[in-house]
């Protein structure tokens, strides 16, 4: 009893102080893990995260006697059921992730596991004698004798995702030398500063927050022009609009200023303006023409004096 009693008090210990030194757990799902795969994840994770495992009602046990000290840690109750475990780390979180869900392996089926995926048998020689041909029929399989082997005639869908495997289909796939599942780690619920989500979440891009986060300021911009209620966003654009209406209405009325005094000749003398602007593009072009055309000058006197030069 006393050991027992000294196992408990130490895995709680450790329990607390995980809790009080890593901000973020990753509450991690172990069905089907086998001990070498743990072993293979707790060395890929050394140095940037803790795996931490226990019996269910031990672990509800110490977080109710921790929940005193950090009433955040109650969050966590709820989501320890089945067979989970604790990874408790303070690095990159999509790193982590990626490495916990890194490590898998094939598996054969077996009878009553239910299937994470569908299950096909591909068509094809078997290489098996014609006697098995009945337990391929009783399952439903299309074969047919070739070379004096069974053949599968076409794939064939043998198991839905999320039934259960019979054990006629457990059977017939260990015959095949088929192992249609892979187990590993599964995130269940990730904590972070008192808050629990789903992994998922970690797979957010940046641009994606960008993206919606610029299409929620076009809607609060919207929203508050059409409701006359001001908000930082629509300020600039309540601005424009009101300086518009400022313009309209100094055009429509005498009422002037410097600024507007221009933009009001260019409406009552529109032709002045279009007429202005053809005199401007030939001043431009003659100006070009007749710097082009000095070179050519200056090259024909620098001839004629080269020319004189020769006969003096």
């Amino acid at each position: 009893m006393g050991g027992k009693s000294a196992t408990k008090t130490a895995y709680f210990e450790k329990l607390r102080s995980l809790l009080n030194e890593y901000s973020t757990i990753f509450i991690v799902g172990v069905d089907n893990v086998s001990s070498q795969q743990m072993h293979e994840i707790r060395i890929s994770l050394r140095g940037e995260a803790v795996v931490l495992m226990g019996k269910n009602t031990m672990v509800r046990r110490a977080l109710k006697g921790f929940v005193s000290e950090n009433p955040e840690w109650e969050r966590l109750l709820p989501h320890v059921r089945g067979n989970v475990g604790f990874i408790f780390t303070n690095g990159d979180l999509k790193g982590t992730k990626e490495k916990i869900l890194a490590n898998r392996v094939a598996a054969p089926a077996r009878a009553g596991a239910v299937a994470p995926d569908d299950v096909w048998i591909p068509g094809g020689n078997t290489g098996m004698e014609p006697g098995k041909t009945a337990f391929f029929q009783a399952l439903g399989v299309p074969t047919k004798i070739a070379r004096g082997t069974i053949e599968i005639v076409s794939d064939l869908k043998l198991v839905e995702a999320g039934n259960k495997v019979g054990a006629s289909e457990a059977t017939l796939l260990n015959l095949l030398n088929i192992s249609p599942f892979t187990y590993g780690m599964t995130i269940a619920q990730v904590y972070e500063n008192g808050q629990c989500f789903g992994a998922d979440v970690l797979d957010i891009t940046d641009e994606q927050l960008l993206g919606a986060f610029s299409k929620a300021i076009s809607t609060i911009t919207a929203v508050s022009l059409a409701t006359n209620y001001p908000t930082l966003p629509s300020v600039m654009h309540s601005l424009i609009n009101g300086y518009k209406k400022v313009l309209a209405a100094a055009i429509s009325t005498d009422y002037s200023w410097a600024e507007i005094d221009e933009l009001k000749d260019r409406i009552a003398n529109p032709d002045a303006y279009a007429s202005a602007a053809p005199v401007a593009a030939a001043a431009t072009s003659g100006g070009e023409a007749a710097a082009a055309a000095a070179p050519a000058e200056e090259e024909e006197e620098s001839d004629e004096d080269m020319g004189f030069g020769l006969f003096d």
